[in-house]
């Protein structure tokens, strides 16, 4: 079956190189979409659909105050990176969470970095995730970011970048997961022609990672996994991962904290001593007393007991202060003065439009810019120069500058394609990657990660929230034929 023609001059294809050739490795994947008939496709996607369904695989879409749940999106044509490629990005993935937590340590203790002015104090000053009632705690290992998953784009030159990296509460590794046991099931003859990389012990080293961070060594520690409830867009996940690892699903209703200042559940059999928290619910809502006093999602107390150490929580309260945009063009320096080691993978180049010069360039080329709200997710918020009308490019000149410190702003990536099952046949789409990178007594990173697609032709937003699909990523131990 022939592939569509290039859209997009310049653009990497993760498939066919520039001559048309195949890439190393992806000689199995090649011939199987030669061969295979359109039909026969079809099929498969259909068989892929009724087990998402019969399994429940949906995630949320806030739509003007509605709450709509869809089917998760899945294309059944898998992403290929080769190993060696990934080791590199492993490597990196693991010295920028080490960074960052290293950072997240500083500023809510000696603040050191501010102090020799590689970041700049009014910065911290005016962050909103930054928690001044961390100040003065220190995790298990130092550890605040427990779980990190990090966004990996490919530019037109095969380079690959971090765009950003997720360290409040990072979602979508159930669909990664998920993925692969559809592309199993669909796709079993190229399972049998290539070695690839298995997933499915990430719940089993999450759960090693939550037990290494509890301060209770002398008792097998109790996990839960805390949900806003069956509202929230990720509830699936949730539920998912609290089954995988064997660990109580709960809601705020069901912790309490204790005159002794400990966490407990409530149970059939009465209270019964908590750990380790994963939480999945935002740190203003974690504790009415001493947060949003409305909150009827978190634990009153909570952060009491945290603080004097008698229950881990991961993520960390404060963690997302490195989760801010603006904090994300600074990881590059963080790596140099907390490890004294060049960075692996690079950033974006990004222009901070707090800075005059800076943002005096970004006012002037903003047709031709991505500009980015510094604490917004899921692709809201976001300005795409080339595709904007002239009303809102206006807007957003008045945006940066009344607020310049809530915006950065970067160059267009051209973002790789791969293969992609459309309506008229296989096309390229435009993808991203998100590993999950953990860190507590060890690291670990998944062996590739969500892979999510531009489903509309052209498109580079992949979001799931924004139409978005997703692909199992393969990492392949050796060469496919």
């Amino acid at each position: 079956m022939a592939r569509g023609a290039p859209e997009l001059p310049g653009r990497y294809d993760e498939l066919l190189g520039a001559n048309g050739r195949t890439r190393a490795g992806q000689g199995a994947l090649a011939s199987f979409l030669r061969r295979i008939s359109l039909h026969d496709l079809n099929q498969r996607k259909h068989d892929a659909e009724l087990a998402i369904r019969s399994m429940g695989i949906t995630f949320t879409v806030y739509n003007e105050g509605e709450n709509i749940d869809r089917e998760w999106p899945f294309d059944i044509l898998p992403r290929v990176i080769m190993k060696p490629e990934w080791d590199r990005i492993e490597a990196g993935l693991i010295q920028r969470l080490r960074a960052l937590n290293l950072f997240i340590n500083d500023v809510y203790n000696d603040q050191k970095i501010i102090k020799d002015r590689v970041l700049p104090r009014d910065l911290l000053a005016s962050s909103k995730n930054y928690r001044a009632i961390c100040r003065g705690v220190q995790p298990k290992f130092n550890v605040w970011a427990h779980i990190c998953g990090s966004d990996l784009v490919r530019d037109a030159d095969g380079t690959m970048y971090v765009l950003e990296d997720n360290l409040r509460i990072p979602s979508g590794v159930s669909y990664m997961l998920e993925n692969r046991n559809i592309s199993k099931q669909v796709l079993p003859e190229l399972f049998a022609k290539y070695n690839i990389l298995p997933l499915d012990n990430y719940p089993s080293k999450l759960l090693g990672t939550l037990k290494s961070i509890s301060r209770h060594t002398s008792r097998y520690p109790e996990v839960v996994v805390l949900t806003p409830g069956i509202y929230n867009s990720a509830y699936f996940e949730h539920a998912f991962l609290a089954q995988r690892m064997g660990a109580e699903l709960v809601e705020g209703t069901d912790l309490i904290v204790g005159k002794d200042d400990r966490v407990y559940m409530k149970t059939i059999n009465g209270l019964s001593r908590v750990d380790v928290i994963y939480r999945r619910v935002d740190d203003l809502f974690l504790d009415p007393e001493v947060f949003n006093a409305h909150s009827c999602l978190g634990v009153k107390g909570l952060m009491r007991a945290w603080k004097k150490g008698h229950v881990a929580i991961a993520n960390a309260p404060g963690a997302g202060v490195a989760d801010d945009k603006v904090i994300y063009t600074y990881v590059p320096d963080m790596i140099r003065y907390y490890l004294s080691e060049a960075p692996i993978l690079p950033n974006v180049p990004s222009y901070r439009c707090a800075e005059k010069l800076q943002r005096d360039h970004v006012l002037q080329h903003l047709e031709s810019l991505v500009v980015k709200p510094a604490n917004e997710s899921g692709g809201y918020g976001l300005y795409i120069g080339p595709m904007e009308s002239k009303r809102r490019t206006e807007k957003f000149k008045r945006l940066i500058k009344a607020h310049p410190r809530d915006y950065i702003a970067q160059p267009i990536i051209q973002l790789s394609t791969v293969p992609t099952l459309c309506d008229g046949g296989i096309e390229p789409r435009h993808v991203d990657l998100r590993p999950f990178i953990l860190q507590g007594k060890q690291s670990y990173v998944t062996a590739g990660g969500l892979t999510r697609v531009a489903l509309v032709k052209g498109s580079l937003v992949v979001n799931s929230s924004q139409g978005g699909g997703s692909k199992d990523t393969w990492i392949l131990g050796k060469q496919g034929r």
